[in-house]
């Protein structure tokens, strides 16, 4: 019997993307005012303008559907009994999600500032992104790399068109996309040495102390954190590592290493899992000088700062320098699992076979990375994504810096970010950790994630509502008066 997709409203056809990107000289897809092709998507969400990221923002008072679900102490034990414990999951199974809301498998709701950790930037079940989907696996969902595909292409196109690179490498991570960003570094140096360097010259990429690149075994190398190197030694030979946002330190370590051994300098523009920390324009323009001066690469982990998540499409143009080479997943695909490694053309030394990836920018993928692009394309003018993360960020910030004034530094001693990407550093004195608030906060119907022991971490849909943000303060507001009334 033959495939027939669901209907779904609106209706998205890719074929009219396809015939774009087919007749474009270049393979460049440019739409006047928005930069990506004027398919289905773009064009629902343009027609309906606010109205459209109202629909998906709007929290919910009931439960969409009718769920059947399993109780939920019957599901965590089944699903511990052959699921490997690489997580230290929360007692929560989470069963349905619309825009920003989710709701557990006994009908409880919550508002999602998770968001799959930084991932489902349009939300949950959001319709361009469930048409687009839809429509491509009825189409052809999956074929080797060894043949062309359009969605492909056109997804490589947008992200070329707004970055500073000139080529990218699709994978399925940002743990992947780091490795395939150091392999790439790796062997530009050796490029630079005719691939004969001199005796006792070796290749090392600095990365930052408390920075966090993945979990495979490259990638957790050049983690600066060593509570993830525990039990993996030995690790990939070839890393340093340097006290974020102090040029002066970077420049000693650049010297230390030897000018003509540094082939990189990766770093997050924010330190995401090392506590929310913004990076400064004096550390990265001294990083931009330092890989200029030693024909090295400036490498930016964007895994959890780009598509938008910052206020800015990526976290390296609030700090004014153009990278090399920029790593990019999670909200990429908005909860689709795609990564990308984009380069600039004077390092794009690959050649066919030194790097792969079997599922890497496979159709179904790329038309996921399409329709969050074709969401964030449209104009602040008509109620886009990019206009509610600022509008929304500037709100989170306001109401958490009132709660931190409430409590005082004893509790709450700094709160940092960008747009919808902050974090809430609880002091030294008080008296429970980022575990025990993001637990406090589950039980109200608030879902965070912590960014270290000390720091409470908001990442929410990048179409949450001011309705939802205001009620997501109030309840960490909640749970830190509770806490706090508990440990006296």
């Amino acid at each position: 019997m033959a495939f027939v997709p669901p209907s779904v409203s609106p209706t998205v056809l890719l074929s009219s993307r396809a015939s774009a990107f087919a007749s474009s000289g270049s393979g460049t897809l440019k739409t006047p005012g928005h930069g990506v092709a004027d398919g289905a998507v773009a064009v629902a969400l343009r027609s309906t303008g606010a109205a459209s990221l109202r629909a998906v923002a709007e929290p919910l008072t009931s439960k969409p559907g009718s769920g059947s679900a399993a109780p939920a102490g019957d599901t965590i034990k089944d699903f511990d009994s052959v699921v490997m414990h690489t997580y230290g999951r929360y007692p929560l199974v989470l069963d349905k999600g619309q825009g920003a809301s989710v709701w557990d498998s006994e009908g409880k709701h919550y508002i999602d500032c998770v968001a799959g950790i930084a991932t489902c930037s349009l939300g949950h079940a959001h319709p361009g992104l469930i048409a687009a989907v839809t429509e491509q696996l009825g189409r052809v969902h999956h074929v080797s790399n060894l043949y062309y595909t359009t969605p492909q292409g056109q997804l490589a196109a947008w992200l070329v068109e707004h970055s500073p690179a000139d080529k990218a490498f699709f994978c399925n991570s940002g743990a992947e996309a780091n490795e395939a960003a150091i392999k790439l570094a790796r062997k530009h140096w050796h490029a630079k040495h005719d691939f004969s360097p001199p005796a006792g010259a070796s290749p090392v990429i600095i990365t930052a102390e408390a920075s966090f690149h993945g979990r495979t075994l490259a990638a957790i190398t050049a983690t600066g954190q060593p509570k993830y190197h525990k039990g993996f030694h030995p690790l990939v030979p070839g890393f340093v590592y340097t006290p974020y946002n102090d040029p002066e330190a970077l420049a000693k370590t650049v010297a230390a290493v030897g000018e003509g051994n540094v082939a990189a300098i990766l770093l997050e523009p924010l330190q995401g899992e090392g506590g929310v920390n913004p990076g400064t324009k004096a550390f990265f323009g001294a990083a931009r000088e330092l890989c200029d001066s030693a024909g090295a690469l400036l490498m930016v982990d964007e895994v959890q700062t780009g598509m938008g998540r910052t206020g800015l499409l990526w976290g390296h143009e609030h700090l004014g320098v153009k990278p090399d080479v920029v790593t990019t997943a999670k909200g990429l695909g908005g909860g689709i699992p795609i990564g990308a490694m984009l380069c600039s053309a004077h390092c794009d030394v690959f050649a066919p076979g030194d790097h792969a990836s079997t599922f890497g920018g496979n159709p179904l993928a790329s038309a996921a990375g399409l329709a969050v692009a074709d969401a964030l394309a449209v104009d602040d003018a008509e109620g886009g994504v990019m206009a509610n993360v600022n509008a929304r960020g500037e709100q989170l910030m306001a109401l958490l810096g009132e709660v931190a004034a409430k409590y005082g530094p004893g509790v709450v001693s700094e709160v940092r970010g960008w747009g919808l990407l902050v974090g809430v550093e609880l002091s030294e004195d008080a008296p429970f950790n980022a575990g025990e608030v993001v637990a406090a906060c589950m039980a109200s119907g608030l879902l965070l994630v912590p960014a270290g022991p000390r720091v409470v971490r908001f990442v929410p849909p990048l179409v949450i509502s001011e309705t939802e943000v205001a009620t997501a303060v109030s309840y960490m507001d909640a749970a830190l008066g509770d806490l706090l009334a508990g440990a006296k």
